[in-house]
């Protein structure tokens, strides 16, 4: 085995070398002959006086991602013009959750396409905002805003700079973002909740949408994360207040930072008790994933209006989750909006 994977070490030289000289000569002429019985009689004379024949040959494993990203990031101190390098370092560091460096990277790769590409700006405004989500109404919105600027329909653009606009009070453009970002064909789970914001924004009444019967077998997302199982039921006094049809919200949040939701998904009142599970594929923002929370805070609201936002008189129930240690919670909505 080891013998053979010398072999295929040597063809490997040989080719690194004749194929040059072939370029150059267009025929394997004496001289690259003489180099190749040079490569090849330097080589075993080398791995004799070195080498181990008798050793096990065992192959390397495959690089962690850490140390694909650290080569990257290394390549391009080498190469610091690869657009497509810096953009691809960018995307690393945000899924690895390193939003400085993300933040670094997009803005080289905004520097050298001269602010004109909406993908990356809208990229680079994403990365701002989740290092510092004050940064919305800041820096990050008006990345959102450029983006928009070159690219109307940007689906990432308009997605936050509608949550921007609602921050300032304008709550027209931004019911006038999501509309926009409606006609993109968002996922089912993010069109309910595109619609009932939209229809809060502009003062109108949304009946929900049917919501999805609750999963049999909660599976692991895609990353190998299992989902978390929220067992949600209403309290004596809810049960007796609550609308059967009306729209059950289950959010998860950031405790620190509550605004915008992490996930979200719907349930009818009527449905309850209910196990319900939430996680990466019910994300609101992408890369702002469940998984990337220890702790987090869940909140499950029976909407009387039907709407996201909490409004007086809707009952509620909430809880916090300690992600490393468990992956279940149990809530009863038993609290009233005052």
């Amino acid at each position: 085995m080891l013998w053979a994977a010398f072999g295929v070490m040597l063809l490997a030289a040989l080719a690194a070398v004749l194929m040059p000289l072939y370029r150059a000569e267009r025929a394997l002429s004496a001289r690259a002959i003489a180099v190749a019985v040079a490569v090849l009689a330097g080589s075993a004379l080398l791995y004799q006086q070195i080498g181990q024949p008798d050793a096990r040959f065992v192959p390397p494993g495959p690089p962690s991602v850490e140390d694909m990203v650290a080569s990257l990031a290394s390549r391009l101190e080498d190469d610091p013009d690869d657009l497509a390098g810096w953009k691809m370092l960018g995307r690393s560091y945000a899924v690895m959750r390193r939003y400085p460096e993300a933040i670094a990277a997009f803005e080289r790769a905004v520097a050298l396409e001269d602010s004109s590409d909406a993908q990356t700006l809208a990229d680079l405004g994403e990365a701002v905002f989740l290092n510092d989500s004050r940064a919305l109404t800041t820096r990050a919105g008006q990345l959102f805003e450029n983006a928009l600027a070159i690219a109307p329909g940007n689906p990432k653009a308009l997605f936050y700079s509608g949550f921007a606009a609602a921050e300032r009070g304008d709550r027209l453009l931004a019911a006038s973002r999501w509309e926009t970002l409606l006609a993109t064909s968002p996922p089912p789970e993010i069109r309910g909740i595109l619609e009932q914001r939209i229809a809060e924004w502009r003062g109108v009444s949304s009946a929900p949408a049917e919501s999805p019967p609750p999963a049999e077998t909660p599976a692991p997302d895609a990353g190998g994360t299992a989902p978390l199982t929220i067992n949600v039921a209403l309290g004596q006094s809810a049960g007796g207040a609550v609308d059967p049809a009306a729209t059950v919200f289950i959010i998860a949040r950031d405790p620190a930072q509550p605004s915008p939701p992490i996930a979200a998904v719907r349930r009818r009142a009527a449905e309850l008790p209910s196990e319900v599970t939430l996680s990466d594929s019910d994300a609101m923002i992408p890369g702002r994933l469940l998984s990337g929370f220890d702790e987090l805070e869940i909140v499950a609201r029976a909407s009387s209006s039907g709407q996201p936002i909490a409004q007086p008189g809707d009952w509620f129930g909430l809880g916090r989750i300690d992600t490393s240690k468990t992956r279940s919670l149990s809530i009863v909505i038993d609290q009233q909006v005052p």
